[in-house]
């Protein structure tokens, strides 16, 4: 508690500091787009690696893919991007891309159908975090001169087995689809690392924007790119800023210090509500606010002590105080909007209830470590977790930490418990379930850090083999059926407490137009804004 207590006092330090600084901006140009976000979860830009939400946003508007999302339509579903059109075999297992004529990179190279081959077998070569989304088709270094090939102005892509085409490209979509330049990636590979260090902060896309600079908690630079085949943007140059206080966050909005502002809690909500000049956009997000337990821990792995912390949330009272309008009690885990999604919540704070469950699993009070990023939110829930769960003999003692710091420890399988959030990669449900309730291999040896399961060491109780059966049904209302299933036992019996729905409400300068955050599927795309 003492480490928290040292945070507490650092925030307020940085809370001054912010204060301070800001009196000195100037207001923004018209061809600039100023941000104030929480990007401090970035760890690298290189597509193949980038898993953390502003990572995601960053990568959007730098790199193309093959399919991708239109900004202005995204009820539409993914749509042509770097391929032009593609066609299906027979027994459905392989597509075929035809390429986009006349697209450049930023550095003047043509994207060629060899580029698309050299960055996805690229992802699977590396086997960074993110690359199941590719090779939970079949892709293994191995077999991937086979599997993915270029073809003259044509890329082709063969599955293991037949996949609904529209999973597979809805994967594509995924941060790990953005196409990179081989020749300029490779001038700059170092010992077979495949450019992976020189990506980490640099950008070889062929998108709307290149990346001028990233300075790890602090800013990202973007310039546009003014032969992007889809037209140069207005704004000529993206600033997000790295602004961790809501209040820091308002008064520069309220100063036009930003045009945006993505992190106001309530409060700060309510007071720039009506403001002259500044309007505020509510919208659905895929974003999830979770708990889970490690189920190394003697205590945590026993079915009733999981199910025991589901009732020692108080939902309500979270929601309806420092969560008020940002967000809605959702505890299941594919979000709203998503085939198979269900408005099933059970849960409710019962102290009596817990103890029983404890009382039976034969638990007497014990303490527990959560880890949780220094933002204002989640410190607000894991305080209000920290006294519901004190009220059943469980003592949290919270460790706050940056984002790369805390992630890096519940990555690792080191955290008794873990406070955070989990947004869906693409449009399909598989890509919640089969991180949630999908571990194949549950060894430390396996290193599948990009399964949620695997985190928490559960081997999910036979979840598995249904995931795996739900993802290749093709018909819909039996699939979507397989994964209302799927989410029923899973609230039953995993060691995860899924607890709210993200409504990201936005204060923006009321003179900037189009800003579309991507609803519940994707990521922000900045090219189409105005001012």
């Amino acid at each position: 508690m003492k480490a928290f207590n040292r945070y507490l006092t650092n925030a307020a330090i940085g809370l001054a500091i912010g204060f301070t600084s800001v009196a000195a901006l100037a207001e923004t140009p018209g061809n600039m787009l100023v941000i104030a976000n929480r990007i401090d979860d970035i760890t690298t830009i290189d597509p193949a690696q980038s898993f953390e939400f502003a990572g995601s946003d960053v990568s959007r508007n730098i790199y193309s893919k093959l399919v991708n999302f239109d900004p202005k339509n995204l009820n539409a579903g993914y749509q042509p991007d770097l391929a032009e059109s593609w066609t299906v075999s027979d027994d459905g297992r392989t597509i075929t891309f035809t390429m986009r004529d006349g697209v450049k990179f930023h550095s003047g190279n043509q994207v060629r159908a060899e580029d698309v081959e050299f960055s996805l077998r690229r992802v699977v070569t590396l086997n960074k975090t993110p690359s199941f989304i590719l090779t939970q088709f079949g892709f293994t270094p191995e077999n991937i001169d086979e599997t993915i090939v270029a073809d003259g102005n044509t890329v082709s892509i063969t599955t293991d087995k037949r996949y609904a085409t529209s999973f597979v490209l809805n994967c594509l979509t995924a941060t790990i689809g953005g196409i990179v330049d081989k020749k300029v990636v490779m001038e700059n590979e170092v010992d077979g690392d495949l450019g992976n260090a020189w990506l980490a902060t640099n950008s070889a896309g062929s998108g709307p924007y290149v990346l001028q600079s990233w300075k790890p908690n602090e800013s990202v630079t973007l310039t546009s790119n003014p032969a992007y085949y889809g037209g140069p943007p207005a704004m000529e140059r993206v600033i997000v800023r790295h602004v961790q206080e809501s209040a820091t966050q308002r008064l520069m909005l309220e100063r036009g210090d930003i045009d945006v502002a993505r992190n106001l809690n309530p409060e700060d909500i309510s007071g720039v509500s009506g403001a002259d000049g500044i309007a505020i956009d509510s919208e659905l997000r895929g974003r999830l606010m979770y708990i889970s337990v490690n189920q190394k821990h003697p205590e945590l792995s026993k079915p009733e002590v999981r199910q025991a912390i589901k009732y020692l949330v108080d939902y309500e009272g979270m929601q309806n105080s420092f969560l008020n309008g940002q967000y809605t009690i959702h505890q299941n885990f594919l979000p709203k909007t998503y085939l198979g999604a269900v408005d099933e919540n059970p849960f409710n704070l019962n102290i009596e209830k817990a103890k029983e469950l404890l009382t039976s699993a034969g638990v007497g009070p014990f303490a527990i470590e959560v880890g949780v990023r220094e933002a204002q939110e989640r410190i607000e829930i894991v305080q209000s977790l920290q006294n519901t769960f004190a009220k059943a003999g469980i003592t949290l003692n919270i460790t706050v930490g940056t984002a790369k710091a805390i992630l890096g420890r519940y990555r690792a399988r080191e955290l008794d418990m873990y406070m955070g959030a989990w947004g869906p990669d693409y449009p399909d449900p598989h890509t919640n379930a089969g991180t949630f309730a999908f571990n194949p291999v549950n060894t430390d040896e396996a290193g599948a850090t990009g399964l949620l399961a695997w985190r928490n060491a559960w081997d999910t109780g036979g979840l598995t083999a249904k995931v795996e059966a739900a993802v290749v049904e093709g018909d819909r209302d039996v699939r979507a059926q397989m994964y209302t299933d799927i989410q029923a036992e899973f609230r039953d019996i995993a060691p995860f407490a899924v607890l709210f729905q993200k409504i990201e409400q936005t204060g923006r300068n009321e003179a900037v137009k189009n800003l579309n955050l991507g609803g519940a599927i994707t990521a922000v795309s900045y090219w189409p804004v105005t001012k």
